[in-house]
């Protein structure tokens, strides 16, 4: 199996397209079109992690957090970052990462916190805008229900809980076929009306380019008259972070210390009144004190992150708990979704967790 037809399967479920505009995910290093010899499956590449992929045998590393972030102007090995490049090209290692769009994709990492935590009724906390677009494509009646059938199929026309979504409105095209054309409908040099209807589908981004092609594909016109529109609304399924409910509501300090020995964390800082039983939870791996206002506007009782600074601690601390449980421990649990993903695609594939993979943040 190549690495691409692996990678792929984490792209089918997290997109690139979700991915924030600062973010670099997707293949770092190495040729999506080699064998793999197996997956090691990690949060951050190291140099360690390199020499247990080369010990194993294993030719994919599979990370959460992309080794590289920014243009290289040289590699001469005098960082690490610089030194895994190098190591992990000699021995032929592929390196690929799925970040914010495994943040942002419905399933991903804060869901899984979501479910470790026992939460239900989940829906996402700061939904994704400017992530759709809407196609308005103009069709002969015979030929409707193919095109329509064609972009659903290929992924247009889903809103919130719905699918194959659509509108169409019955109209009249006028077009007049220039020499060398070659005309469904009509004669070379003659102005031509043609019943048709109006079909409207809403997309994501990510599958743009295949909607648009089921669109050529099906129709029947040589050349197409379609629109495709650039839409601010939010999207129900995909964006930062989650909130849910427990199934009953629990001692705020003991809950605290049940997400202590859940996630592992050596200490667990938070602000707010503790006093209080906590029932509606809002979690977002990694660094997510900046949705303190979508977790109070949610009405969220707690919000479980990482990396939170002195004065976010302050932020509604009136209004909610902000718990901070460390980054990496918030996200550690993400190589389990990697590890599904795969091996629901592909049983039996030989997929390794890190060994040497550890947090590089201590607590005395």
């Amino acid at each position: 199996m190549k690495i691409a037809e692996v990678t792929r399967l984490i792209e089918e479920f997290a997109p690139t397209a979700l991915q924030e505009s600062w973010d670099n995910a997707g293949m770092q290093v190495g040729n999506p079109q080699a064998e793999t010899t197996g997956v090691l499956l990690c949060l951050d590449v190291t140099e360690a992690i390199i020499d247990e992929s080369i010990a194993k045998g294993i030719n994919l590393i599979i990370t959460h957090h992309p080794l590289l972030f920014r243009g290289m102007k040289s590699i001469t090995g005098r960082n690490a970052i610089e030194r895994i490049v190098i190591k992990a090209i000699k021995n032929d290692i592929a390196i690929y990462s799925a970040h914010t769009n495994m943040d942002s994709a419905w399933g991903g990492v804060s869901h899984l916190i979501a479910k470790k935590l026992g939460l239900a009724d989940v829906e996402v906390l700061s939904r994704q805008q400017g992530k759709m677009f809407k196609l308005v494509v103009f069709v002969p009646n015979a030929s409707l229900e193919k095109v329509r059938d064609a972009v659903t199929n290929a992924g247009a026309g889903r809103i919130g809980d719905y699918d194959c979504c659509s509108y169409q409105l019955q109209g009249e095209g006028t077009f007049r076929a220039l020499p060398g054309a070659d005309p469904y409908v009509g004669q070379v040099g003659e102005l031509h009306r043609e019943p048709e209807m109006r079909l409207e589908v809403v997309l994501p981004s990510y599958c743009k380019n295949r909607v648009l092609r089921a669109m050529l594909d099906a129709h029947p016109y040589e050349e197409p008259a379609y629109d495709l529109i650039a839409l601010e609304n939010e999207s129900k399924y995909s964006g930062l972070g989650v909130v849910g409910n427990l199934p009953e509501s629990e001692d705020a300090v003991q809950f605290l210390s049940r997400v202590k020995a859940i996630f592992g964390t050596g200490a667990v800082r938070y602000s707010g009144d503790v006093s209080k039983r906590v029932k509606r939870i809002a979690v977002c791996g990694g660094a997510g004190a900046e949705f303190v206002h979508d977790a109070v506007a949610c009405e969220a009782d707690m919000l479980i992150t990482g990396d939170v600074k002195y004065h976010e601690f302050m932020t509604d601390s009136d209004k909610i708990i902000i718990a901070d449980i460390g980054h990496y421990e918030s996200e550690h649990f993400t190589k389990e979704i990697f590890n599904e993903i795969i091996t629901k695609k592909i049983p039996n594939f030989a997929i390794h967790y890190a060994e040497l993979e550890k947090n590089p943040i201590n607590y005395l």
